[in-house]
């Protein structure tokens, strides 16, 4: 089968996308860029002067995988925290104005809404600072999740996926993983999850992993130098978390999937040009989640997520894809 074919063959799960349904639980953040110029140096220290010319605030971390899933056609829900503040404000007004349900974002008092600020010049970012906490959230918080999920999942829409979007900022649990793979299992759903590293003992059971090459080198504990150390490390996370798929995501070289039962799959790059891979890995488990739960394997949903991944990272900032966009890409080959 040619590349065009395979290509061709993956449009029928795009259009299946408005009849999914996941819930995204996680870490939101608000993402906000300060855009401008720079044309000297600060004679105070060697830093760039940029001149601000705009900001704009975007939902970020798992609101962004939502937003992702959102503009890909699937109906999403969101299940996170957020603070008592402005900038929770601000994320909701952003997420209501985009029509998604935010009843599942619980309001923490005491803890502040996770803003990320990325300073861009000449399409270039010049530096990023936080504002958050990363201490877990409250043991009543945990049970309002779980709460939210469960009646999400048992109702009568139910659910086709659930991705744990992991920005390691306290809402994502070794005993919500256990709860929530536990409750998917029970009822057919696909449980994904975007790991980060300190965390990667907690994701025992779920359905399918998208580290990228750091993360899995350091899961793994395997240095991925070479396609042997890859694949050491590709089998060894597969078994040790029992999970059906693991994607590890190679920036230029592409994807490596490995599936239970020893097979491998070597998926190259479509990105063309790479201007800022911020959201990257929102953009691949969102496409990811979607196609799977559209009926698409393993194999086939890592291929259309990589279409969806070369576009975004063409783009400066947060991003998202349509389905035409994402059609002309597969088009393109």
């Amino acid at each position: 089968m040619t590349s065009q074919m395979k290509s061709d063959s993956l449009l029928k799960y795009i259009d299946r996308f408005p009849k999914t349904r996941t819930l995204v639980v996680g870490d939101v953040v608000l993402d906000h860029y300060i855009w401008g110029n720079v044309s000297r140096i600060s004679p105070e220290a060697p830093v760039p002067v940029v001149n601000v010319t705009k900001e704009s605030l975007l939902p970020g971390g798992a609101a962004n995988v939502v937003s992702n899933i959102h503009a890909l056609g699937g109906r999403v829900g969101i299940c996170g925290v957020i603070g008592p503040d402005e900038a929770g404000k601000q994320l909701l007004g952003i997420l209501r104005a985009k029509g998604i349900q935010t009843d599942g974002l619980m309001v923490e008092n005491g803890r502040p809404t996770t803003i990320k600020t990325r300073i861009i010049a000449h399409s270039q970012q010049v530096v990023r600072f936080d504002r958050e906490t990363k201490n877990g959230v409250e043991k009543d918080t945990r049970r309002r999740i779980m709460d939210f999920v469960k009646q999400q999942a048992m109702s009568d829409r139910g659910l086709d996926a659930i991705v744990l979007s992991d920005y390691c900022k306290g809402v994502i649990t070794k005993e919500l993983v256990r709860d929530i793979v536990k409750l998917a299992k029970q009822n057919d759903i696909i449980v994904s999850v975007d790991p980060k590293v300190t965390h990667f003992g907690i994701y025992n059971g779920v359905t399918i992993l998208t580290p990228n090459t750091r993360e899995a080198s350091i899961g793994s504990r395997i240095e991925i130098e070479d396609e042997k150390g890859l694949l050491r490390a590709g089998t060894l996370l597969l078994k040790r978390l029992k999970c059906h798929a693991v994607l590890i995501t190679r920036g230029e070289h592409g994807m490596s999937l490995f599936e239970r039962g020893g097979r491998i799959t070597h998926i190259p790059t479509v990105a063309q040009d790479v201007f800022d891979v911020t959201g990257a890995g929102d953009t691949v488990i969102s496409a990811l989640t979607l196609a799977m739960a559209a009926g698409a394997s393993a194999g086939d949903a890592a291929r259309l997520s990589n279409f969806a991944a070369g576009i975004v990272v063409g783009v400066v900032g947060t991003a998202t894809v349509t389905p035409k966009e994402l059609k002309k890409k597969m088009a393109a080959g």
